[in-house]
């Protein structure tokens, strides 16, 4: 049985500001939900890819032979590369964070690519049939890893190429010794060492590495061919999560999910060459904000984290994906949280590591005089802005809402973020919008009712023209089934289709979400439009839209009162500009400001 979680009073001040829409893609939060939830029509949800149903075509591997086998699961990333040379949509690229001993796919984590095109008649996807330069033919298909780079561990989240669609995956599953990639057989079998060959990185061809010594490093890979190209070794060993090649060709921004987890930046000498170029790690306290650290040395790249915190480097909790907003031209990023964060940063600030700004103040209104104190919380994570011009990082969006204690089911709010994780954008005629996955790392303080011992996990669109979004400005556009994650998020170049994964989900759901599943929700272009151009100029009242469904925006900020045809007083809030009407009925009702103005609203 579902339950949906309602207040049950009309709240009308500091509701969502829903995108004004020929159809409304927000819904309300559910649990107990065996399947994946999303808006209704127009919106037209398909499962693309199961993780352990469909098989993958892969190449020789172990001395095994070729063939088809069962796919890995854990999905993760998602990248797409478009296809400019057909009527064919492009490339998905599918990560699988799952790490497993496997003599046909490969060891350690995976990879799986496979290629979409529109139906001419509904714009839904279709998967296409190909056949691969080295022979392979099916519709999915592993990327070869251990022939071309050695295995790779646990493949998380990963890069996009704003420019041209390049694709590279994360290996974040960070070991420190050989047992550790091992452990009881289940991981990586052959840990002898490794040497490294054909990256094209001067400094790293040719040199031997103990086989944990190649593992964490953002790995590019060919999508069409599902072959891997080369490990970045020049970008640092790191555990890393999140990155995205900026529209100069030159530019990357990358994260690392660990705590302390670093932000760092490489600019290659040549636009579209990365085995030359420069490293940074971020100082918030430098002068440009950026520490360059020698990466022709490639000691200095196998300790990457301890060079960069004894030089200063800023400490974040959990870094995970980076994305361009092409409508702001700034980066922005997840920051998912950790419940007790101070044991993983204990030493690290004595050693060099400098707190983020917000991790201080965040302390200082708990009472707790240092972060990393085991006293200090970060239940909830957030969405950080990095401004490309000035290099400084604010918080964008905090997560909660921030709770003391656990939450019972009927105070549970209906809108919340719990430790952001995925994020991408989604262009719709000239708005974009932010995509944020939610990945629970606990149910206690509000991130699932008290009682709960499952989790449901969420994905959102914001509005990237809201300068300083709340909450109540997140649209909820998918909620995936118990025990599993939303990752991967992407959007098509055409704004018509959002792509998610779902991850690790219970065993007792419903076929075939028992599976990990990548996700198509398709008609996003379907009369979609964001917030309405406000004019700020005006002197009198206006109300935007009118008639309307959901949220209606007024030009000022001011206190508001709605009288319904009658007269009579519904409600009144203080120090708004926008206000939700979705639980009136349709009829004539009349907003009065503090000034005495007065508007007739039509609600439909």
């Amino acid at each position: 049985m579902k339950r949906k979680l309602f207040f049950a009073s009309l709240i009308l001040a500091g509701t969502a500001s829903y995108a004004q829409l020929g159809f409304d893609p927000h819904f309300d939060f559910t649990i107990e939900t065996e399947t994946v939830i999303v808006p209704e029509s127009p919106i037209y949800k398909q499962v693309l890819f199961i993780g352990g149903v469909h098989e993958v075509q892969t190449t020789d591997t172990y001395g095994n032979p070729a063939g088809s086998f069962v796919a890995k699961q854990w999905h993760d990333f998602i990248g797409f590369t478009e296809d400019t040379e057909s009527s064919d949509l492009g490339w998905l690229s599918v990560n699988h964070e799952m790490i497993s001993a496997d003599d046909n796919i490969g060891d350690g984590g995976g990879m799986t690519t496979f290629k979409v095109k529109r139906d001419p008649v509904t714009d839904t996807l279709i998967v296409v049939s190909q056949t691969l330069a080295d022979g392979r033919t099916g519709d999915f298909f592993n990327v070869d890893f251990t022939n071309k780079v050695g295995e790779t561990g646990m493949n998380c989240g990963g890069i996009q190429s704003m420019f041209d669609g390049r694709i590279w995956t994360a290996e974040e599953w960070w070991q420190s010794s050989n047992t550790g990639i091992y452990a009881d057989g289940s991981g990586i079998r052959d840990t002898s060492d490794f040497t490294i060959v054909g990256s094209g990185i001067a400094m790293a061809d040719g040199e031997t590495v103990t086989k944990v010594e190649n593992l964490n490093y953002m790995v590019e890979i060919d999508p069409r061919e599902a072959i891997a190209i080369r490990k970045q070794y020049n970008w640092g060993r790191q555990p890393f999560e999140g990155g995205v090649v900026m529209p100069d060709n030159k530019t990357v921004y990358m994260g690392a999910d660990n705590t302390p987890g670093l932000f760092s930046k490489f600019v290659a000498d040549v636009a579209g060459d990365f085995t030359e170029g420069t490293i940074y790690f971020y100082k918030a306290d430098a002068p440009t904000k950026w520490v360059e650290l020698d990466n022709n040395n490639l000691d200095n790249m196998l300790d990457f984290q301890a060079i960069a915190i004894a030089a200063g480097a800023t400490m974040f909790n959990r870094l995970e994906w980076v994305i361009y907003n092409e409508g702001d031209g700034d980066v922005y990023f997840t920051e998912t949280g950790r419940d007790n964060p101070g044991s993983r940063w204990s030493g690290t600030h004595e050693d060099g590591g400098l707190y983020a700004a917000h991790h201080i103040a965040r302390a200082t209104a708990q009472g707790v005089t240092d972060p990393g104190d085991g006293a200090y919380v970060d239940y909830y994570g957030r969405i950080l802005k990095l401004d490309v011009e000035t290099n400084e990082i604010t918080v964008h969006l905090e997560g909660g809402p921030d709770y003391d204690e656990d939450v019972a089911e009927a105070d549970y709010p209906t809108t919340h973020l719990t430790n952001p994780d995925g994020l991408g954008t989604i262009t719709i005629g000239d708005v974009t919008y932010l995509l944020i996955c939610e990945d629970l790392n606990g149910r206690s303080n509000g991130r699932m009712p008290a009682g709960y011992t499952n989790s449901t996990c969420e994905l959102f669109m914001l509005d990237s023209r809201i300068a300083s979004p709340s909450l109540d400005d997140l649209i909820r556009i998918a909620e995936v089934p118990l025990g599993a994650e939303v990752t991967g998020v992407r959007a098509t170049p055409d704004g018509k289709t959002i792509l998610f994964n779902v991850q690790h989900p219970s065993a007792a759901n419903p076929f075939p979400y028992n599976n990990s599943c990548t996700i198509a929700l398709t008609g996003f272009d379907t009369d979609f439009s964001g917030i309405p151009n406000i004019d700020r100029e005006a002197t009198d009242l206006k109300l935007y839209p009118n008639p309307a469904t959901n949220m209606v925006y007024i030009n000022k900020l001011t206190d508001v009162a709605i009288y319904n045809g009658n007269g009579k007083l519904i409600h009144v809030i203080s120090q708004v500009d926008k206000f939700d009407i979705s639980g009136l009925s349709k009829g004539i009702y009349f907003i009065k400001t503090a000034e005495n103005e007065t508007k007739k609203l039509i609600v439909q």
